[in-house]
């Protein structure tokens, strides 16, 4: 599944392609027919997230603005392509062979003529517009680019009043600038009052949209042990400032990965692991089994490797980089949850 980085990468790829246009809404799998009905030839405003909730927002011609809403959940992801005019991505999404954030860039199409497909803009380029590929529940259409959406948990179209119900059970987001409550000091005092007057584990917590929205199994991990908090504790146990630490640094973290498209978490120092890259494939050479983090940045010399980028996520059994001490792993409401005894004691 996604981390909110992701959505909110999506909310402004699909904002570069196609805010100010209407669009040809279509639903090629056919279980989005009624909901494209309602966007179809609306006029794409922006799209924006709020954790891991995308929302688009279209304006009918005077009509109720709707929202399209959508949730990627494990198998989600959105496949772009275009006329060649703009970079546009590949795809952005996160099915399970793809953990964490995968994005790769798609080859531009050049400008056509005859069999083109016109776009549903108002200007007069043609372009071949690719036939939708697998499973495809919602396809946006405009004059210089196409996005396919496939395989979302949720896909739905909302009223303003239904949005708003949807994010008032969503806990505060680092990403956004206001943190989703009016300030990021508010949301901060949001997030620590949540988690500081329960019982159960702050592990657990950082898990829960309702507490902080947006957090994945590798900011969870890896902000618990950059805080040294244990992440077995009881939330009301933790101190309040170690939570507000956590706070600060999941800013940071997630609006560092929202500008990137990459998690790195490891600080420079803890960066050599002490076993060398597999050839292969970048990870460490500790067996074949080993698995491995892909990012979008893989290809790119200058990014950090993904084998250095983490703390404890997937690094079970391996020598913790700060105190040598085996990683640790046990399920935790049913998702892997990974940090060193030693330095989170």
């Amino acid at each position: 599944m996604p981390e909110g980085h992701t959505v909110h990468r999506l909310a402004r790829t699909l904002t570069g392609l196609f805010a100010g246009e209407p669009l040809a809404v279509r639903s090629p799998q056919g279980r989005f027919d009624a909901g494209a009905a309602l966007l179809d030839g609306a006029t794409l405003v922006g799209a924006e997230a709020w954790g891991k909730q995308l929302f688009c927002r279209f304006d009918a011609r005077g009509a109720e603005e709707r929202w399209l809403r959508v949730h990627l959940g494990l198998y989600g992801a959105w496949t772009f392509a275009g006329d060649g005019s703009a970079d546009v991505v590949h795809a952005i999404g996160a099915p399970r062979r793809r953990i964490g954030e995968r994005e790769t860039a798609a080859p531009p199409r050049p400008p056509v003529s005859g069999a083109a497909v016109p776009g549903p803009g108002t200007g007069s380029g043609e372009w071949e517009v690719p036939e939708p590929r697998g499973a495809v529940r919602v396809r946006l259409l405009g004059e210089h680019a196409v996005a396919d959406l496939t395989g979302p948990t949720a896909c739905e179209v909302l009223t303003p009043a239904e949005k708003a119900a949807v994010e008032d059970r969503l806990g505060p987001d680092p990403i956004r600038p206001d943190g989703g409550r009016g300030s990021l000091q508010a949301a901060r005092a949001a997030f620590v009052a949540r988690v500081g007057r329960s019982r159960v584990t702050v592990g657990q917590q950082l898990m829960d949209q309702a507490v902080v929205a947006g957090v994945g199994n590798i900011y969870r991990a890896e902000v618990l042990f950059r805080a040294g908090v244990d992440p077995l504790l009881p939330g009301r146990d933790v101190p309040a400032e170690d939570l507000e630490r956590i706070w600060d640094d999941l800013v940071v973290l997630m609006r560092d990965g929202a500008a990137t498209g990459r998690i790195v978490t490891t600080r420079p120092e803890h960066r050599d692991d002490g076993g060398a890259p597999d050839a292969r494939d970048g990870t460490a050479s500790l067996g074949p089994d080993r698995r491995r983090t892909r990012q979008n940045t893989d290809d790119d010399p200058d990014a950090v490797p993904a084998h250095e980028a983490f703390y404890v996520y997937h690094r079970d059994g391996l020598p913790c980089r700060v105190c040598g001490t085996p990683v640790l792993l046990k399920e935790l409401a049913g998702r892997n949850l990974f940090w060193c005894g030693a330095c989170q004691s």
